[in-house]
């Protein structure tokens, strides 16, 4: 996906959390992550977890991995 000011904003106007979560949980494929727009996504994450050190790591946690097995 091309890097347009509309998908910058979008990008920039999200927190840590925010841009983990879609990241960790988004469909294979998803356009966000393709092209020059997937490339900024991952600088922009990068950017905040060298800014929050510690903290990067209480929000991967708090998100986890739950993936529902056949009982739920």
């Amino acid at each position: 996906m091309d890097l347009t000011e509309k998908n910058k904003k979008a990008i920039d106007d999200m927190d840590y959390e925010s841009l983990l979560r879609h990241w960790r949980f988004a469909p294979v494929g998803d356009p966000w992550f393709q092209g020059e727009t997937g490339k900024y996504w991952g600088q922009r994450m990068a950017k905040i977890r060298e800014k929050i050190g510690p903290e990067a790591i209480r929000v991967s946690k708090k998100l986890e991995w739950h993936v529902p097995n056949d009982t739920e």
